[in-house]
């Protein structure tokens, strides 16, 4: 029979305004390298010339240099040749910005020519990985700040989500122009219609009608009257609202598609339901409901409630999604205790999600403990010390979409909230972006990633936050194989892991100059069915030992799919180089899949 315990949503502390408080400061602009929206046209100031083979400007600087000299004389600028190019080409400087009818003349002179084969104007490039233009974009620290953001920008050009669905578990939708075009059809999950404000049970409309209270009490000893919150629709414009469409801000996965799933209206929602809504919005099939049209790869639980263990609908549901393909991303939840008296944050086969500030330390309110897998950002409204339900520092909170009504719903609007309830669509975005960059990758696969990928928090976190702050870009480009250029040398040899056996696989480098860098990057893809069993060393050719990975019994998740960077700059880069795994543990076994090094 499934438990019928009712489970508040995760508290998140709303503004009355996002504006600074007085003496507060002003929000951070975007970094001036992230900062263009489109491509700038730049003026071009050298041109570069291809001699034909033979000629004597095409072997000789000084027949060159002579070359421009004379084509400057005749079209009245000062041209000199700069060097010579890899492929052989001159470069010649203009002499300053030349207007479109200087180069003309330029290039003119230069095509006349009978010894020039062509010549062409030395164009700009920029980088492709560049601010969308959405007018919030800079108050979303979130994203882009070095101390406490997650990197999100470097991620883009490679990935934003397209062809991935993520289910938001939550309060259902409020209508809001900057989510609308990526909002797929979704189920509401509330059986009871008092609950639900809608007049009637379960239904395919997820439209949130509120959750507001009207009186201290109704819902239980110790609650309090309160607003509708429209949380879900903030959930979900982290993950996916639009960018560049000239308004308002940008998704983590702005290409992905968000699925509303209804399970919270008054007073919270029930795990029965919660249940179901897990199953459906994975591709299950749920009795009296018809089948889900799109399931999702990623579903996000922005709720939870106390329990000292998980209750077995919960988990059956989640392990069930989790074997249909989908990751289940979950709050740690908001009391500043151990995550493990909350469920289903103390569900197995999820991605829990501790929170931080704008400066990188454990938000004072965000669970923590060591079944936190991972942080993100979850900002703070408002600081510990300030009186609750205050909002005193909302720069510092996660700024999403939202709505102006009190009750019902009135008119879009964006707010900043705080709470493990906006850190969580951070990781989901996040998984959205992995699983489109590559789809083959498995809830175990995306997780293992974004663990192992994550950077150690620059503030403090009293209790445990899991592997540290998540980092977009690099995780992206760990399982990708992006991570850096240069020269790649791999191993995809099968090598078995045996219990409490040691092996290795070896990789031989040839043909680089000097010594390794000091940033050489390791790419693991191990598969194992308890990686914390694990330890995983790197071998130099001369024997230095190098540990990538230690072992640890509380690390469950199977498979290890990471991108190590070591300092290896004292190793000659040319010879054997080994990955040494070490099984220190009974029980489960793998096997090295593929490993390489990037110099």
């Amino acid at each position: 029979m499934a438990t019928s315990a009712t489970i508040l949503g995760v508290a998140a502390t709303a503004s009355a305004a996002f504006a600074a408080a007085p003496g507060a400061p002003s929000p951070k602009p975007a970094p001036a390298s992230q900062s263009m929206a489109t491509t700038p046209t730049a003026p071009v100031e050298k041109v570069i010339v291809t001699y034909k083979s033979k000629t004597a400007e095409a072997g000789s600087n000084s027949a060159a240099a002579s070359d421009a000299k004379a084509k400057g004389s005749t079209t009245g600028e000062n041209l000199k040749f700069e060097r010579r190019l890899a492929g052989g080409s001159a470069l010649v400087d203009l002499g300053g910005k030349a207007t479109k009818q200087d180069l003309g003349e330029v290039m003119a002179a230069f095509r006349a020519d009978p010894s020039v084969a062509s010549v062409e104007p030395d164009i700009r490039a920029y980088p492709m990985s560049v601010t969308p233009n959405d007018t919030e974009y800079s108050e979303q620290w979130d994203l882009f700040e070095a101390t406490g953001g997650m990197n999100v920008p470097g991620a883009w050009d490679k990935t934003t989500g397209s062809g991935v669905t993520v289910a938001v578990i939550d309060t259902g939708y409020a209508t809001h122009s900057d989510v609308g075009a990526n909002v797929v059809s979704g189920y509401d999950f509330i059986s009871t219609a008092a609950d639900a404000r809608d007049g009637n049970g379960r239904d395919s409309n997820p439209k949130d009608e509120g959750d507001w209270n009207a009186t201290d009490g109704e819902c239980g000893l110790g609650s309090k009257a309160s607003d509708s919150s429209w949380h879900g629709t903030h959930v979900a414009g982290t993950i996916a609202a639009s960018a560049n469409n000239g308004k308002g801000i940008a998704g983590i996965a702005y290409n992905a598609k968000i699925q509303p799933v209804r399970v919270l209206g008054k007073c919270g929602g029930s795990s029965a339901d919660i249940a179901d809504a897990i199953t459906w919005a994975s591709g299950g099939s749920v009795p009296g409901v018809p089948a889900n049209p799109t399931p999702a790869k990623v579903i996000n639980m922005s709720l939870g409630g106390a329990s000292s263990t998980c209750p077995s609908v919960y988990q059956k549901a989640i392990n069930g999604a989790v074997s249909r393909g989908t990751t289940v991303v979950v709050a740690a939840g908001n009391s500043n205790a151990n995550a493990s008296g909350f469920t289903p944050a103390n569900c197995a086969n999820i991605i829990n999600v501790a929170s931080t500030s704008r400066e990188g330390n454990r938000s004072f309110y965000s669970n923590y403990g060591s079944i936190v897998d991972v942080a993100a950002p979850g900002g703070e409204t408002r600081r510990a010390t300030d009186t609750p339900g205050t909002v005193t520092t909302p720069e510092n909170g996660i700024l999403s979409t939202l709505n102006s009504g009190t009750t019902i719903q009135s008119t879009e609007n964006y707010k900043p909230y705080q709470g493990t309830s906006m850190a969580a669509p951070h990781i989901a975005g996040l998984a959205a972006l992995l699983k489109a960059a590559k789809p083959s990758l498995t809830p175990a696969d995306i997780e293992s990633a974004i663990k192992a990928n994550a950077r150690p928090l620059p503030g403090t976190c009293s209790g445990g936050c899991g592997t540290g702050i998540a980092d977009a870009a690099k995780t992206v480009s760990a399982v990708t194989g992006s991570s850096s250029g240069g020269t790649t040398f791999t191993n995809g040899t099968d090598v078995a892991i045996g219990d409490n056996t040691t092996v290795t696989s070896p990789i031989t480098v040839t043909g680089v100059t000097g010594n390794a860098p000091a940033a050489l990057k390791v790419n693991v893809d191990i598969k194992h069915t308890w990686r914390g069993d694990l330890v995983i060393d790197l071998i130099a050719p001369d024997g230095t030992v190098r540990n990538l990975k230690s072992s640890s019994g509380s690390d469950s998740a199977a498979n290890v799919l990471a991108t190590y960077t070591v300092d290896a700059s004292s190793e000659v880069a040319n010879g054997t180089w080994k990955l040494r795994v070490r099984d220190v543990a009974w029980g489960d076994t793998g096997y090295i899949d593929s490993w390489g090094l990037t110099f």
